[in-house]
């Protein structure tokens, strides 16, 4: 993909956009103004649903934002009807300040849920981070940091894409994510800027399918958030048009795919109390969908992911988990691996158990399961259809930062 270019930066390799971070404590907040800008988002699919979601989702329908407030420390979720006013009240703050109409503001927030939102506090803040805007590579660092919770690191990533055409583009993001992380989506929240002329219609395409194969792939512990928001804006500061003839430049999807995907990988790096990190590719699977169902089930797997943790290559778990995906599986013709960044060995080969006792296959496997990088391959052999998941082991850390999450 030599039409991809990874910048340095963040946010800041974007022009016509100011972003700033603040925090005092557990609580920060996050703004990025980007004026005039087309818009839309993909969200959670949980039936619990967070205030600024649905504020967000109510402003989305212009397909319009010029501004977007985030907090994290407190989710504002089953709050009723005080998290709306609260909501309200942030977007206010943020308009007066800024002078840009309510309806262009979207709003989002990560934290603990059944809270009232520390208003007061989260106010101080807000204007803290308001009177630092700017754009250099430290307000996009800023920004990053101060949405985090449980997460050990910020997460940005910045790319300059040339399109068919040979005019370029640029497209930055930032995340966070550590938790309650779930096949379609966990408590992750993503903003996404790229000085593209796109409308908004354009955005949901593009973004939803992108989505599909990044954060709707990747599963930290199995829990699926009430909060989850990637949000997408075009600012079309370079005047160049990537959608013609009513079709996406391919080169600019493939971008986001790119860009989606490394923040995707970043989340599960930084899985709460992770010590590895787990790729699951699946290929020959008799469809697409049927390649996602067992990749997403084998790092969706408690046993295998403590498996993983211990340095335990028992394979029965990974088959164990294709089995009970719903996909399509033949155990006397699949093919199971592992493989680190210096080695890779089959545990299964055509239905065929090699990896057993006193067999160099399960020895070259156990120095496998000790890396801090772990792939998984099978092979169905029954099709055409593949998928990539991401996660990480389960550990002690995990149990101990959720049992002491909210004192």
């Amino acid at each position: 993909m030599n039409f991809i270019k990874e910048l340095d930066g963040g946010f800041s390799v974007i022009e016509n956009l100011k972003v700033s971070g603040a925090r005092e404590g557990k609580y920060g907040v996050t703004i990025i103004v980007s004026p005039n800008s087309t818009a839309s988002a993909v969200f959670t699919s949980n039936k619990v649903v967070a205030a600024p979601v649905k504020y967000t989702q109510n402003v989305l329908k212009k397909g319009i934002i010029s501004a977007v407030f985030v907090n994290s420390g407190n989710a504002n979720c089953f709050t009723g009807q005080q998290g709306f006013k609260d909501c309200e009240t942030l977007v206010e703050l943020v308009s007066k300040d800024l002078k840009i109409p309510k309806d262009e503001i979207a709003i989002s927030s990560t934290g603990v849920i059944g809270r009232e939102m520390p208003i007061d506090i989260i106010s101080k803040v807000a204007y803290e981070s308001l009177s630092k805007l700017g754009n250099d590579p430290e307000n996009s660092l800023a920004a990053a940091k101060a949405i985090m919770t449980t997460d050990t690191f910020p997460k940005e990533c910045a790319l300059e894409v040339t399109l068919t055409s040979g005019e370029t583009v640029r497209i930055a993001g930032i995340t966070k994510g550590s938790g309650m992380i779930a096949p379609n989506m966990g408590t992750m929240l993503s903003f996404i800027v790229t000085d593209a002329v796109i409308p908004a219609d354009e955005i949901k395409k593009a973004l939803k399918a992108s989505a599909n194969i990044s954060f709707n792939m990747i599963v930290v512990d199995g829990d699926e958030s009430t909060n989850d928001t990637c949000l997408m804006m075009a600012n079309g500061a370079s005047g160049v048009e990537v959608v013609k003839n009513g079709e996406i430049d391919s080169n600019f999807q493939e971008a986001l795919d790119y860009l989606c995907i490394d923040l995707a990988k970043k989340m599960a790096r930084d899985g709460e109390g992770a010590t590895k990190f787990i790729e699951a590719n699946v290929c020959n699977a008799r469809n697409d969908e049927d390649a996602r169902l067992a990749a997403k089930s084998i790092i969706s797997s408690s046993l295998f992911k403590s498996a993983v943790f211990g340095g335990d290559p028992n394979w029965g778990r990974i088959v164990s988990a294709i089995g009970y995906s719903g996909c399509d599986l033949n155990p006397d013709i699949v093919t199971i691996s592992i493989a680190d960044d210096t080695d890779d060995v089959d545990l299964v080969k055509n239905g065929e158990i090699l990896a057993f006792e006193d067999t160099p296959y399960l020895e070259r496997a156990e120095k496998i399961m000790q890396s801090k990088n772990i792939t998984v391959n099978i092979d169905m052999d029954l099709g055409d259809g593949e998928a990539t998941a991401w996660g990480c082991d389960l550990t002690y850390d995990y149990v101990k930062i959720n049992a002491e999450y909210t004192t």
